[in-house]
C-alpha cells in the first residue's frame, strides 16, 4: 500500500522530492527496500502535521535546503488511490498568496457519508477559503432534515462536501503550526486542521472529481484492492 502511495506521488508533475515520514521500522525498511526515501520520526506525534514538521527539520539538518515559501505536501500513507493530479491541484492552490494551506474536497453523493463521523465535512466561502471542518453534517439543512432519518443528499438543494485529507503547506507555516499547542476545537473534533483555523491561518479548498479510499479497516482494503485490480 505504501509503495502505491509513493509511486503515485512521484508521478505528480509539480513534485520535486518524495519522502515517507514514519515511526515504524517495518515501513521504513519497506520503503528503502523498493528504492524510496524514508525518514524515521518520533512515536509521540499527535498529528501528521507534527510528523511532517519533524521530517522537514531532519532534512534541513542533513543539508537539504528549503526556502520559507517552499510548498510541503502531506499525503496520507493509507491513501493508495491518490491521483497525481490531486497533488498538483493542492500545490497550485498555493499560487494564491493569501493561502497558508491548501486542501481538497469532494461533493457528497452518498447519504450514508453525511452522517458518518469518519467522513469529515467542510464548508467554505465564495472564494474557496475554509470556514469550518466537522464530523457532523455541515451545513445542516434545518428545514428539510427534521430528524436524522430524514437526512438525504438527493436533490439539487443539498450540496455538502467531504474533506479529502491531503494538504499543501508553506514551509514556514508548517513549522509554526507544529509548535502551537492543540486547540479546543481540534481536541473536540479530533481534526488537526482546526488548529490552523483557530490560529488565523487561511485554508484554501478546491473541489476534486477524484475519489479516494482511506484504508482503516479490512473492508476498506478489499475495496481498494478491487479498484486497483480494475485499473490494471
Amino acid at each position: 500500500m505504501i509503495q502505491h502511495v509513493y509511486e503515485r506521488a512521484r508521478r505528480a508533475r509539480l513534485v520535486q522530492d518524495v519522502f515517507v515520514a514514519t515511526d515504524n521500522k517495518l515501513i521504513y525498511d519497506t520503503v528503502e527496500g523498493f528504492g524510496g526515501n524514508a525518514i524515521m520520526t518520533s512515536e509521540t506525534h499527535p498529528s501528521g502535521t507534527d510528523r511532517i514538521a519533524e521530517a522537514i527539520e531532519k532534512l534541513q539538518a542533513i543539508g537539504h535546503r528549503f526556502q520559507a515559501t517552499d510548498i510541503i505536501v502531506n499525503v496520507q500513507g493509507d491513501e493508495p488511490l491518490i491521483h497525481p493530479q490531486m497533488i498538483d491541484d493542492v500545490i497550485r492552490l498555493m499560487d494564491d498568496e493569501r493561502a497558508s494551506i491548501g486542501t481538497l474536497s469532494k461533493r457528497i453523493e452518498d447519504t450514508t457519508e453525511v452522517i458518518d463521523p469518519n467522513i469529515v465535512k467542510v464548508v467554505f466561502n465564495s472564494e474557496g477559503f475554509a470556514l469550518y471542518f466537522s464530523r457532523s453534517p455541515i451545513p445542516y439543512h434545518r428545514n428539510e432534515w427534521k430528524d436524522p432519518g430524514q437526512i438525504t443528499v438527493y436533490g439539487s438543494q443539498f450540496t455538502l462536501f467531504k474533506h479529502i485529507g491531503i494538504y499543501a503547506y508553506r514551509k514556514d507555516v508548517l513549522l509554526i503550526l507544529s509548535k502551537l499547542p492543540p486547540t479546543k476545537l481540534e481536541e473536540i473534533e479530533r481534526l488537526e486542521q482546526l488548529r490552523a483555523l483557530e490560529n488565523g491561518f487561511r485554508i484554501k479548498v478546491k473541489e476534486t472529481k477524484f475519489e479516494t479510499i482511506g484504508v482503516d479497516t479490512s473492508m476498506d482494503l478489499e475495496r481498494v484492492e478491487k479498484c486497483l485490480n480494475t485499473s490494471l
